[in-house]
């Protein structure tokens, strides 16, 4: 059954347009290079051929904030690179979403000194969270998924 039986003769198709406008978020979103560490190498190895995040529409990462929408936080953040990370987060057009990719990013890691920001949270705020000491890739596409989940249940009176 095709859409073209769904429209019948008229060859209308009618949507919400937070419905509509969801959609497009989820199928353009653009992430922002950010690799710090060892996480950065599983975050390469999601976007290559064997998982392909281009799938999601996310073959275009970009190295600039002010082409991004997606910041995935990948590694350790240092209390001197804490400035630039937030920094990087203002630069970024609304509407803007943050993964925090392993545990040195979600949590400090086993790193227990005074160095390290103990979770990148304490930063810019996250929307979603991979565990993982590094994460695997496919941890990282359960992510954009639950990501894509939250995006499409959003609501116009939220975008404000």
């Amino acid at each position: 059954m095709g859409i073209e039986e769904k429209l019948g003769d008229m060859g209308i198709l009618t949507v919400k347009l937070e419905e509509a406008m969801n959609w497009a978020r989820t199928r353009a979103m653009w992430p922002l290079l950010f690799g710090l560490a060892c996480c950065a190498i599983e975050m390469m190895s999601a976007q290559a051929s064997n998982y392909d995040l281009s799938r999601f529409g996310m073959e275009l990462n970009r190295a600039s904030p002010r082409q991004s929408d997606l910041m995935i936080v990948a590694g350790r953040v240092s209390r001197k690179m804490a400035p630039v990370v937030r920094r990087l987060y203002d630069q970024m057009p609304d509407p803007k979403w943050v993964i925090s990719m392993g545990d040195c990013a979600s949590c400090g890691g086993v790193f227990n000194n005074y160095a390290i920001v103990p979770g990148v949270d304490e930063v810019i705020p996250v929307d979603v969270y991979v565990a993982g000491c590094p994460p695997r890739p496919e941890g990282l596409i359960h992510a954009i998924v639950t990501l894509h989940e939250k995006v499409r249940h959003e609501k116009i009176r939220d975008w404000a």
